[in-house]
């Protein structure tokens, strides 16, 4: 059986932020199509800004000589949070419906490079938590494709 004591310091904070960060994803997808007036449009900002811990948690596993896939992922999400809250709350555009390939694309593989950046690491410090993110991941993924 996995231990989470097990792991340095910096391996379970890395494995922490990346359950959280992913919970927090199937939560927000859960709720963004039944609650969109009264959430999606007034909070879903709040999933771009999970890039300010994000970042935090990149550069303490940097600093403390983690090796760059673990930190990777922080810094993707920057870029995908800071591109979708362009997007999505500045600009105003709506790329979803109808598909504006220019701008989906960009917007999917950030996102899924941030998601793969917390995913694949875990696998290099447990395989148990590897299927158990990958299951979170499938969840995520159905809740995110329907919700639109």
């Amino acid at each position: 059986m996995f231990n989470l004591n097990e792991l340095d310091k910096l391996d379970r904070l890395f494995v922490i932020w990346a359950f959280v960060f992913q919970i927090i994803l199937i939560v927000h997808f859960a709720v963004r199509k039944p609650f969109f007036e009264s959430y999606t449009m007034k909070y879903g900002w709040i999933i771009y800004a999970l890039c300010i811990p994000a970042a935090v948690i990149s550069i303490i596993l940097l600093r403390g000589g983690k090796s760059w896939s673990f930190w990777l992922g922080g810094f993707i999400f920057i870029a995908f949070a800071v591109f979708g809250y362009w997007v999505d709350y500045m600009a105003g555009i709506n790329f979803r419906s109808p598909i504006r390939v220019s701008i989906l694309i960009p917007y999917v593989v950030l996102y899924l490079a941030t998601v793969m950046f917390y995913w694949w690491p875990v696998g290099m410090l447990s395989r148990p938590l590897w299927y158990g993110y990958g299951i979170l991941f499938i969840i995520s993924t159905i809740l995110n494709t329907t919700s639109h």
